[in-house]
């Protein structure tokens, strides 16, 4: 890739004009994600649901083409390590599908984990950026306490927090970035009749 200042100008300038032009997308596609993830974090259930449905579907797809592709290349070496992981990804994939909530349970656990490991890092980047006297070392150590507030909560209240955990996250995420593009598109928005 090319850091010559004048690609990296042309390169702005393409991306602006492909924004200008299709701003409207854009704005729509914002309204829908903001829209969406004011109904995630309403309902969080229905939410978590239709995550571990999703989950549940691509685990079992993979499964099924994992068993197709290694039934086409029987006699390989490691076909029977192929197969096994095949049919597992199957009968998960359909465990997933029909007890979505006993799948929220693992994921929020996994959910947990990540959100106080992300916690305990973010709290030790914050202090060695406090060290060399950065200026935003605060917020993010703000940040750092807020996960692993979050994973503390979300983990004492297991099971139940399985039910609603990962609808609110993914909620939350949906309604950030749904504000993030319609905020994109309305400063693209071309200025003047067009």
């Amino acid at each position: 890739m090319s850091t010559d200042p004048r690609d990296i100008e042309k390169m702005r300038t393409a991306l602006t004009n492909a924004l200008q032009a299709h701003w409207k997308l854009y704005l729509v596609e914002g309204v829908v994600l903001l829209g969406l993830g004011l109904t995630a974090i309403i309902v969080p259930p229905l939410a978590t649901v239709a995550v571990e449905i999703l989950i549940g579907w691509l685990v079992l797809l993979s499964g099924i083409l994992g068993l197709v592709m290694t039934l086409r290349t029987r006699g390989t070496p490691g076909f029977g390590w192929s197969l096994l992981s095949a049919v597992v990804g199957i009968v998960a994939g359909g465990i997933l599908l029909a007890w979505p909530l006993s799948g929220a349970v693992s994921l929020t656990i996994v959910l947990t984990v990540f959100l106080a490991t992300e916690g305990a890092v973010t709290i030790l980047y914050a202090l060695d950026h406090r060290r060399e006297l950065t200026s935003r070392w605060g917020f993010v150590f703000v940040s750092g306490i807020v996960d692993l507030m979050l994973a503390g909560m979300i983990f004492s209240g297991l099971p139940a927090t399985a039910a609603w955990a990962i609808g609110l996250l993914v909620g939350i995420n949906l309604l950030f970035g749904g504000v993030a593009l319609i905020a994109m598109a309305l400063r693209a928005r071309p200025v003047g009749p067009r």
